[in-house]
């Protein structure tokens, strides 16, 4: 493996730039794809986005959710096509072109050409692909955007015609009228969907109208409400509730009301309820302009005009009205009333008359709703039920560019919204004003164009949806949907109510409805691909767009006479493209048939929640209506990324940073993981926060890489140290280890395989990246902390091997499992991982993801998760009591019934635990009463829904419960309070210590005697610990030792030194107290040569020429009373070579020059160079590069020492002896 640089000089971005340069020169993505080929087929649908505009955090998310899935797939031995797709068609484009050529109406479109008009918009479909390939790529995902699709292909364009001709041949499609959310500015419906993306708060009039009663005694007119007056001279109907009943003097609500004006002596017939709404004759001179309190939402996008949610505060006084009668609904109906304009009289027969349905309400407006039935879903069903209009009948006195037609004479021309002064002055003028008011609401804005939607009705081709409702829910059951309550309630619900499709658009750019009508629409053809087209026809067809074959006729089947069929002008809404995909991208069923046939439904998609309205739904839609089953089988679907204050993300606000910039700052590794790891992939909203993918470098990457590090630094050193390279040994080997760490590391990483295989096959992100980040956390925080001495070969040879294979093993593995979330990194480590690897794949993805091969061995795992919890806790004491680690304690208790653990603390890993926590004895203890009492609570939350009034008595025996008492509860499983059995059932353990029902508390007894500065103890509910922390001068050398250690390892850090660089130590102590030090210093020796790996010398070994690479003074505590009281320099040098003079004068016969050249040549050479030459010499070397010199043997430890350490160690072993 080659040396890595420190983790401060690793640069993620450019390491990740590097890695693309990798995967290009060896064609990474198509070498994998090829190499599964022959694998089972995993089929991806990949929704199309428009090329219009950039990538933006949505679908970099959307993205990564796909890639991290689909990588995974191919890594269990799956063959995963990726195509990337691009919608082509619809609105965005046309608007785009719109803006840019200045065009205000259809008729400007025409009068340019649509020929013209489409070429323009085909000119800049894609206009962004090159900026998306570059970005989407930069995130690391793999997807094919050479053999892409659009969806205005040729071939694409054709199976959404063969989709549309099948749901004609199942009597699934039909002509007529809706009701839809319409753009003025782009003159066109759009869908719902489109319809709520975007509100706006606006003040619109909010006004009421009279309607006299034709033939009425009195005079007595009914009063509508409305904040649309652009409406009401398209008025035909008004309607009240017909099932409200009249019930005079009872208690019941009733619910309309004939009132007298008092001063003015007009009749208004009203809901009583709405009574208070009407205007005195005060509010009449003094309203106009008033303020209405906003309305919500769902109101504002409501059709009817008669109704709101908003409470008018009018300043109405009720007793400007006296009651004259009390009428049901019921009897209003059929009343005639004058209209309000004379533009449709024609219509009189059947028009202008109160009809009734359950949508009016009597909590809001005045209970009569204006009808007008080209402006509102409501108007329109009501009035085409009542018989007021037939729906061939309709008329739309609104143009495509929301202009009034010449129908509307007085505001023929106007733009509707600019008409509402002038139509309440009209209004006023006739006397039939009631109240005019203003409005705040919040109002639906066309998304492209920013202008306010209308209602209006156009005529449009259907699919009928509801006819397949009951086949749509069942084809959701099939589905397997994350997260779950996404499928369940949001999307059944949508289905359940779902309406009519309109998929046709009175557009130009896109897919033409392949429909031909003769002229009296009698005859009606629909074409199912381009070979049907031409045979009919005659004609040759070699594109699909409107241009290009809306000339084209075809001969009528009943004869010359009644002339050629054309095609109706309408195009497809491009949700019916996108939700044709499945079949579209691959041709389907001109082509691939076979491969669409054995794998449809597709196995998995991904998007955002919002397409739970949209792409999800017409997928499902059409996979039902064609084949009875759902389009896909898994599904995930993500929230939404919002700014960091949790506002939607603006490019004209500039409230996020760019991707780009986010992922040259960090990389895109960490923006993926940031992502994934994050409640957006449950389907919540994220607001983003740049300094959480910092964050993600900072606790996740930089510990892995430092691990890393270690792993390639110590391989490093052995190659150094050792005859021969760093091999790691055989897995087999490594489950063999006697180390309790290496068994425990072992087993986590069988449990994480396990794990991540079992989560990600059901499509669960959100619960593996926890999962993966603690286990990483847990590699380099335990094992490779716990075990640094084995890792730097201070054990022994062997068993540094057998670590260092470990963590090789671990680190190699996780590069495998964390590869389809991060695949730059992943791949980084694994191409210097596999140098030492024979037979290792040229890339980690085109490894197998890993399998469990090995046994698990949880008894250890959760071991070492409660030793770790031990640690915490003792930490948290010594913290609580300001007891720094360096302070040696004598004792630690630990409480736990299990024998097991108990076992391995004190035995297996009692090491480890005195080594973290600095004590020097652990004591087990299996009986939890003998160090805590114990006491029950009742659990109020649980018990008070159960057990009602009972409640109480049974807390109190509860409460009074005996340690006995406790003990038999947790042992049965069961008690009786009062009468009332609380079984094991009932009972679900949170923890040893915590019940369901019964919360059982376990509290620390103190030894008597004792306080709580001597002695303390901590508890999770599982563990308990008791920690002495009485000071014991006896362990105080120990204390300075770890002092000293600690300021040696700082200051090797302040050198700059990496940790397997080889130096040696010397001290010098100052002041009074030199012998004191000196003392300590030989009494641990041990422990500060493990610590250190060499010994600390004292400075009169220092040889004279010896190379001070640093040097500091310090100052340590010698007692716990008094103040720093002792000083010592620390100087760091290179090692130099010890002689045995004697002896290499010997080698020459005595003598002394020929010796003297031999140590000057020696003293010249690098020691790490000489160390090799005596290892490969079995501790000898031959020196034969004098001349005129004899040829001499050198003995290492006999004639030299390669280090003062290795002199002073020898020279004390003989002592010893």
């Amino acid at each position: 493996m080659e040396d890595v640089c420190e983790g401060k000089d690793f640069s993620f971005p450019k390491q990740e730039e590097s890695i693309l340069r990798f995967w290009s020169s060896i064609r990474a993505f198509e070498t994998q794809l090829k190499r599964t080929e022959a694998m089972p087929e995993y089929i991806f649908y990949d929704g199309p986005p428009f090329a219009t505009g950039l990538p933006h955090y949505g679908h970099i998310l959307a993205g990564t959710i796909k890639d991290v899935v689909t990588r995974y797939q191919s890594m269990n031995g799956r063959h995963v096509t990726r195509r990337f797709g691009w919608d082509c068609h619809g609105l965005p484009v046309e608007f785009e072109i719109d803006k840019k050529l200045g065009i205000r109406s259809r008729d400007d479109v025409f009068a340019m050409g649509i020929a013209a008009y489409n070429e323009e918009c085909r000119s800049i479909v894609t206009r962004y692909v090159n900026e998306w390939e570059q970005v989407i790529t930069r995130t690391g995902r793999w997807i094919d955007f050479k053999d892409d699709y659009k969806t205005m292909d040729l071939n694409f364009m054709e199976s959404v015609w063969w989709v549309f001709a099948q749901l004609w041949e199942k009597d699934l499609v039909y002509r007529g009228f809706k009701v839809m959310p319409y753009s003025t500015g782009c003159r066109t419906p759009l869908s719902n969907t489109e319809a709520g993306m975007k509100y706006k708060d606006v003040s619109d009039p909010a006004i009421m109208v009279s309607f006299p009663i034709v033939g009425h005694p009195d005079n007595a007119a009914l009063v509508a409400w409305t904040t649309t007056p652009w409406t009401l001279p398209s008025n035909l109907a008004l309607c009240v509730n017909a099932d409200f009943v009249y019930v005079k003097g009872a208690a019941r609500p009733v619910i309309l009301a004939e009132v007298r004006e008092k001063t003015s002596g007009a009749i208004y017939i009203v809901a009583e309820s709405r009574l208070s709404q009407l205007p005195s004759k005060k509010s009449k001179s003094e309203s106009a302009g008033a303020v209405v309190p906003p309305q919500d939402k769902s109101s504002a996008n409501s059709k009817s005009k008669g109704t709101t949610s908003s409470k008018t505060k009018s300043g109405v006084d009720a007793g400007s009205y006296q009651l004259v009668e009390k009428l049901t609904g019921a009897s209003l109906v059929g009343l005639k009333y004058v209209p309000l304009f004379d533009y449709f009289l024609k219509y009189s027969e059947t028009a202008f008359r109160v009809i009734a349905d359950s949508y009016v309400t009597d909590d809001s407006g005045t209970g009569v709703v204006h009808c007008a039935p080209a402006f509102g879903e409501d108007d329109y069903r009501v009035c085409v039920s009542s018989g007021i209009i037939k729906d061939v009948d309709l008329f739309v006195a609104v143009d495509a560019d929301g202009c009034f037609t010449k129908d509307v004479s007085d505001f023929s021309g106007r733009y509707v919204k600019d008409a509402d002064k002038d139509i309440i002055n009209s209004i006023k003028v006739k006397g039939r004003l009631v109240d005019n008011k203003s409005m705040v609401h919040s109002y639906p804005f066309c998304w492209r164009s920013d202008t306010p939607l209308i209602y209006r009705a156009v005529t449009s081709w259907f699919v009928s949806v509801e006819k397949i409702k009951e086949q749509l829910l069942e084809s959701n059951k099939q589905t397997h949907w994350i997260p779950e309550y996404v499928k369940e309630k949001r999307f059944h619900n949508w289905l359940e109510n779902a309406r009519d499709w309109a998929v046709s658009r009175t557009r130009f750019w896109g897919t033409p409805l392949p429909i031909w009508v003769s002229e009296d629409f009698i005859e009606k053809r629909v074409i199912g691909s381009i070979s049907e087209l031409e045979k009919l026809s005659g004609a040759k067809v070699t594109d699909l767009h409107r241009h290009n074959i809306d000339h084209i006729t075809i001969p009528s089947e009943r004869g010359p006479e009644f002339g050629v069929l054309r095609r109706v002008d309408d195009v497809f809404d491009c949700w019916f493209e996108s939700g044709s995909m499945p079949y579209a991208y691959i041709h389907y069923p001109f082509e691939n048939a076979e491969l669409f046939e054995k794998n449809f439904p597709g196995h998995f998609v991904a998007e955002g929640i919002d397409q739970t309205r949209g792409w999800f739904y017409t997928l499902m839609v059409l996979s039902t209506a064609l084949f009875g089953k759902p389009a896909f089988r898994n599904l995930i679907c993500n929230g939404l990324v919002l700014d960091e204050h949790g506002k939607k993300m603006s490019k004209s606000l500039k409230n996020y940073p760019s991707p780009t910039e986010v992922i040259g700052d960090y990389g895109a590794d960490a923006l993926r993981l940031y992502l994934v790891n994050s409640p957006v992939v449950r389907a919540e909203n994220l607001q983003f926060k740049k300094n959480g993918v910092y964050n993600v470098v900072k606790d996740v990457f930089l510990p892995w890489y430092n691990a890393y590090r270690f792993l390639v630094q110590n391989a490093k050193r052995l190659e150094v140290e050792g005859p021969t390279s760093f091999v790691p040994a055989h897995y087999e080997t490594l489950h063999n280890s006697s180390n309790v760490l290496d068994q425990w590391i072992n087993s986590a990483t069988e449990s994480l395989i396990q794990f991540v295989r079992q989560e990600m096959d059901a499509y669960r992100l959100y619960t593996v990246i926890p999962y993966l980040l603690k286990f990483i956390d847990n590699l380099t925080n335990i094992y490779v902390r716990f075990n640094r001495k084995r890792l730097k070969g201070r054990t022994g040879e062997e068993d540094c091997i057998m670590s260092l294979s470990t963590l090789y093993n671990v680190l190699l593995t996780t590069c495998k499992v964390m590869a389809p979330f991060t695949p730059f990194f992943t791949e980084v480590l694994y191409q210097n991982l596999r140098k030492v690897s024979d037979g290792s794949e040229e890339s980690v993805h085109y490894c197998n993801f890993p399998s469990t091969i090995g046994k698990r061995n949880k008894r250890i795992e959760q071991s070492v998760t409660r030793m770790m919890t031990v640690i915490d806790l003792v930490r948290n004491i010594r913290e609580r009591h300001s007891k720094p680690l360096k302070t040696p304690l004598k004792e630690m208790i630990v409480v736990h019934p299990d024998s097991d653990f108990l076992e391995d603390i004190t035995g297996k890993l009692r090491e480890y635990v005195m080594e973290e926590l600095n004590v020097k004895l652990v004591v087990p203890c299996n009986d939890p009463l003998k160090h805590a009492s114990l006491r029950a609570e009742p659990d109020f939350s649980v018990l008070g829904k159960r057990l009602g009034k009972a409640m109480g008595a049974v807390a109190k025996e509860v409460k009074a419960m005996s340690q006995a008492d406790i003990l038999l509860f947790e042992q049965s499983g069961e008690a009786t309070f009062s009468g009332h059995c609380l079984k094991q059932d009932d009972i679900k353990i949170v923890c040893t210590y915590m019940a369901w029902c019964i919360q059982i508390l376990r509290e620390f007894k103190r030894p008597a005697g004792s306080t709580e500065k001597e002695i303390d103890a901590a508890g999770d509910g599982d563990v308990l610990v008791v920690l002495d922390l009485r000071a014991d001068e006896s362990l105080f050398d120990a204390g300075v030792a770890r002092e000293v250690v600690s300021r040696i390892q700082k200051l090797r850090k302040k050198a700059g030194l990496d940790p397997t660089d080889v130096v040696e130590v010397y001290y010098e102590p100052l002041g009074k107290n030199k012998n004191i030090l000196e003392k300590i210093v030989d009494s641990q020796d041990e422990y500060i040569k493990d610590a250190l790996g060499s010994p600390l010398l004292h400075e009169k070994y220092t040889p004279a020429d010896a190379v001070i690479l640093c040097q500091e003074e310090f100052q340590v505590l010698l007692s716990h009373e008094e103040p720093p009281n002792v000083s010592f320099v620390i100087s760091i040098a290179k090692p130099a070579l010890v002689f045995d003079t004697q002896a290499i004068v010997a080698l020459y016969s005595g003598d002394k020059k020929l010796a003297d050249n031999l140590q000057t040549y020696l003293s010249s050479r690098e020691v790490s160079n000489l160390k090799l030459e005596f290892q490969g010499g079995n501790g000898k070397i031959k020196v034969d590069c004098f001349q005129n010199q004899p040829v001499v043997e050198l003995e290492l430890e006999k004639h030299v020492f390669l280090s003062v350490a290795d002199s002073y160690l020898r020279r004390k072993e003989l002592l010893n002896y």
